[in-house]
């Protein structure tokens, strides 16, 4: 019986909309099987011109070249988040390249948060939060738990992941957050 090769694995990126606010925050944690590798990994960043933020989990390379890619679909329709996200999951499930690469993303502007995956899925939460991730389903339930509480968006995502970091050993406390607050 043959091994399978340790992969990269871990991570927790959550999203809440409140108000009229926006929060994306991630862990920075990356194990390769039992191992951590790296503890500070910037898995959520602003895209475009600043009025994007997005997350994701997967393969980091894969997952760079995704924001990569999204960043130009941005530009080429005028910021306009949905449109770009369409158009890259077409991409996405369509070009041989993209199709391997493994990773989820999301993304939120002022107006939407959407869930980006490689089977071609352009997802809107209902609720207004989202998680991804080997940590992802954790850190959800812990912001659904909060949602309705007098936290904003940001203190919900700082809360929600340190509960997920204490459940899910491939979360860490060391988080990016970026947030999007609207008019």
């Amino acid at each position: 019986m043959s091994e399978q090769p340790l992969a990269f694995h871990g991570t927790t990126i959550l999203s809440v909309r409140k108000g009229k606010a926006v929060a994306i925050g991630g862990d920075g944690q990356v194990s390769m099987g039992n191992t951590i590798v790296k503890a500070n990994a910037r898995k959520v960043r602003r895209l475009g011109s600043g009025e994007v933020i997005g997350g994701f989990a997967g393969a980091t390379a894969d997952a760079l070249t995704l924001f990569d890619r999204l960043e130009t679909k941005l530009e080429q329709h005028r910021g306009q988040l949905a449109r770009a996200c369409v158009e890259l999951a077409k991409d996405w499930r369509t070009d041989r390249y993209l199709r391997r690469l493994d990773a989820m993303m999301l993304v939120a502007d002022k107006d939407v948060t959407l869930l980006l995956a490689g089977t071609g899925d352009v997802l809107e939460p209902e609720s207004g939060i989202a998680g991804i991730g080997s940590g992802g389903s954790y850190a959800l339930a812990a912001a659904r738990a909060l949602i309705d509480g007098d936290l904003d968006a940001e203190a919900i995502v700082r809360k929600s992941m340190e509960i997920a970091a204490d459940i899910c050993v491939f979360t860490n406390r060391n988080l990016t957050i970026e947030t999007l607050k609207g008019s």
